[in-house]
């Protein structure tokens, strides 16, 4: 049996998230030092301590995750068995890129944390939000944002996390105009979501060419496993440039969740492991994938869960 990876992105983090597992594991306690150092400040004590606000602050949010996801994979790896493919969903993707060794645990580190303080420049410069429509399909909301584009808004769908669940990204107005209208066109429900900024939309292209730079400049080698591509739904090719292209592409590009997991169990995934903070991508593979077991694996209670099975 081979196991899919899963790697959570941005709005899964919380306080205190990652110290049951540095309180348990050695490899744990030394991910989270090592990113202390790397970084020159304590994002473990950030993650730990909060407070939340800063937490959740882009530039802070997307390296405590991908510290959180590396350290649950170096815990659990030599349990789980034979990896088919990993893919993670937005900033989740860097995290699977270092477990597939793609690069080391700071290099990535230092990209992502670099990643986080651009995106949240963008929205400085261009304010966005974002917005969870459920219960009509990809085709109707593409529509609804044409129809918002059309009186001069930006907005796109961003997220297709699973089929009635598509999230939509851009200006303020335009997604607030947006829900007005999905709810009359029969959306069972439009949640603004708590970011900050428009990720996967237009507005993140002002950051885009120095976030290449950043990644050109940044050691890189083939994966060591197939990891689907956010932008493509396809596994990322094996040479290091046009990796790169793909991750830069990403932040203006939609998160083909969906077309992910099914790519990964074409890849040979027969189970799956979320591994970092809660159960979102868990949840959402009872739809992208019915009747194939999810494990969250990213608390101490899980892990124990899973030595207990072995």
């Amino acid at each position: 049996m081979s196991v899919g990876l899963l790697f959570p992105g941005q709005g899964a983090q919380h306080v205190g998230m990652g110290r049951d597992l540095a309180d348990a594991h050695p490899e744990a306690a030394r991910t989270f030092e090592e990113a202390d150092d790397a970084l020159g400040f304590s994002l473990s004590r950030l993650m730990w301590e909060g407070p939340a606000e800063t937490l959740t602050s882009t530039e802070n949010a997307q390296p405590a995750l991908y510290a959180h996801s590396a350290a649950a994979f170096r815990v659990v790896r030599k349990r789980l068995g034979e990896v088919a493919a990993a893919a993670g969903h937005s900033l989740g993707e860097l995290s699977a890129h270092f477990a597939a060794g793609t690069w080391s645990f700071a290099d990535g580190l230092r990209a992502v944390r670099r990643r986080g303080e651009l995106m949240a420049r963008a929205n400085d410069t261009a304010p966005g939000t974002m917005a969870a429509v459920m219960g009509i399909d990809l085709e109707a909301v593409t529509e609804l944002c044409d129809g918002v584009r059309d009186a001069g808004m930006v907005v796109v769908p961003a997220n297709l996390n699973a089929p009635g669940q598509i999230v939509v990204s851009g200006q303020v107005a335009g997604v607030r105009r947006l829900a007005e209208v999905a709810k009359k066109q029969g959306a069972k429900r439009v949640v603004e979501l708590d970011v900050s900024a428009a990720f996967h939309s237009p507005l993140m292209g002002p950051v885009a060419e120095e976030f290449g730079a950043l990644l050109a400049a940044t050691p890189m080698r083939p994966p060591t496993f197939p990891v689907i591509s956010n932008v493509t739904a396809e596994a990322a090719p094996g040479d290091v440039a046009s990796i790169r292209k793909l991750l830069v592409r990403q932040l203006t590009q939609p998160v083909r969740w969906t077309e992910c997991v099914a790519r990964m169990l074409e890849t040979g995934a027969t189970r799956f492991a979320e591994l970092g903070p809660g159960k979102v991508l868990t949840g959402l593979n009872r739809r992208n994938a019915r009747g194939v077991a999810t494990l969250p694996l990213g608390s101490q209670a899980a892990v124990a869960a899973l030595e207990a099975t072995a």
